[in-house]
């Protein structure tokens, strides 16, 4: 069954916090988006499930670097949760340039009945109070406040694409183009960079970092990929910088399919570790790779999104479609993984029956409760009765950002500026 909510402006970001209550969305014009899960309640059984706005607030303005005279635009890049510790919530989001730490705070009660002052705040005279009172607390409607408790900037010189946090809970790290930075979460002052592959002579320059993150259960551990599709697993504890990786996961190319495209379509959008820890999950503009961390010379498993477009990469790349960077995420129990396409599909890949599914993000079947039917993209020949022709595709509605919650099949598929969260049908 599907909800569908609408947000302001193009969604860049979706993710589910560590117990999948909430699902934070950061869009193109700065701001945090956060739904609530309901509860279950007995006049309203089918309720359980429904996402509702929690919170929302502006994360970062537009801003203008004097110095080298460019506009800092406000879309938030990436958002990351970080395990509760108290009642509170907080998170991690950032732009091109600087990361914030918000706390996310909801206030139900209220004191009344103060020794010093009136209920409309005034001060009393002291003269005046013969008698103590103990204050009480009321109830009054929910008010969420989201304040900004750090801010982390100054430390990339080119545009941040991955924020991970540590297993430790302490400490994070970021990546740009060229470097990646290590942070404590309580210091805002400065970062530890431990990779740096830039090139005395920028002329040299010849492969970028796409995306980075932590292990989920080892602190030491950290992959990051490159535009040349490669993915290095790095070791903190080898040595202070990590320019020399641990681990190198390639998979060698098959030269009879070697074409034009072939280095651009086989850069890396995307890189997860699955919550095991075991295996980690690569997205490239065809294909989406499971490689075993034991294993580094080719995937375990790889599955192909939209194979048909193999033959259209010439018109992709005339419309810069071929630099769209897909995400790809798992699921709880690592056993199914899931990735967006254009034409607002999305599919998903089972790992265990090796079964696939295309399915669709859109108002005409998405109304709530409606079941999902698979699609189906016909690859020439003749053209089944629901089967949808490669040349019909709409490439301008794509599916970059989705998210899985921790534990339940409920998904959150980002369309444009529409938000659509699937799950399970309850019987």
């Amino acid at each position: 069954s599907a909800d569908i909510e609408v947000l302001p402006d193009i969604i860049s970001t979706v993710e589910f916090n560590y117990s999948g209550e909430l699902l934070a969305t950061g869009d193109k014009g700065g701001r945090v988006v956060i739904f609530q899960r309901e509860q279950e309640s007995k006049n309203r059984p089918h309720s359980r499930g429904e996402y509702n706005v929690y919170s929302t607030f502006q994360s970062h303005e537009p801003e203008f670097d004097y110095l080298k005279s460019l506009e800092i635009e406000e879309k938030i890049n990436k958002i990351r949760w970080l395990p509760q510790q108290n009642a509170a919530h907080s998170l991690l989001s950032t732009n091109d340039k600087t990361i914030k730490l918000w706390k996310i705070s909801q206030r139900d009660k209220r004191a009344e009945g103060y020794n010093l002052k009136d209920e409309d705040g005034r001060l009393r005279d002291p003269f005046r109070i013969t008698s103590l009172r103990v204050p009480v607390l009321l109830p009054m409607d929910r008010m969420v406040e989201a304040s900004p408790r750090r801010i982390f900037a100054n430390a990339h010189t080119y545009h941040i694409n991955s924020i991970s946090v540590n297993s430790d809970h302490e400490t994070y790290l970021s990546a740009d183009d060229l470097r990646v930075n290590l942070w404590h979460l309580e210091i805002t002052d400065r970062s530890f960079n431990i990779v740096d592959i830039k090139p005395a002579n920028m002329e040299e320059l010849t492969e970028v970092i796409t995306a980075a993150e932590c292990h989920p259960h080892q602190c030491n551990v950290f992959v990051y990929s490159s535009s040349k599709g490669t993915i290095r697993l790095c070791d903190m504890r080898a040595a202070a910088l990590c320019d020399r990786q641990s681990k190198f996961f390639e998979e060698p190319e098959d030269p009879s399919s070697r074409s034009f495209f072939s280095e651009i379509i086989s850069s890396i959008s995307d890189v997860k570790f699955s919550h095991s820890g075991r295996y980690m999950m690569t997205r490239d503009y065809l294909s989406v790779k499971v490689w075993d961390l034991n294993m580094e010379n080719r995937p375990v498993e790889t599955y192909q999104v939209h194979e048909y477009l193999r033959s259209k990469l010439c018109s992709l790349y005339e419309n810069d479609c071929i630099f769209d960077k897909f995400e790809c995420c798992w699921n709880g129990a690592d056993s199914a993984i899931m990735t967006g396409s254009y034409n607002n599909f999305f599919r998903m890949f089972d790992r265990n029956t090796r079964r696939d599914i295309t399915l669709e993000a859109s108002r005409e079947n998405s109304k709530p409760r409606a079941i999902l039917k698979a699609r189906k993209v016909s690859t020439g020949g003749k053209r089944k009765k629901d089967e949808i022709s490669v040349d019909s595709l709409d490439f301008n509605k794509k599916i970059l950002h989705t998210a899985w919650h921790p534990k339940e099949n409920v998904i959150a598929v980002a369309a444009t500026n529409n938000l659509y969260i699937f799950q399970d049908k309850i019987n």
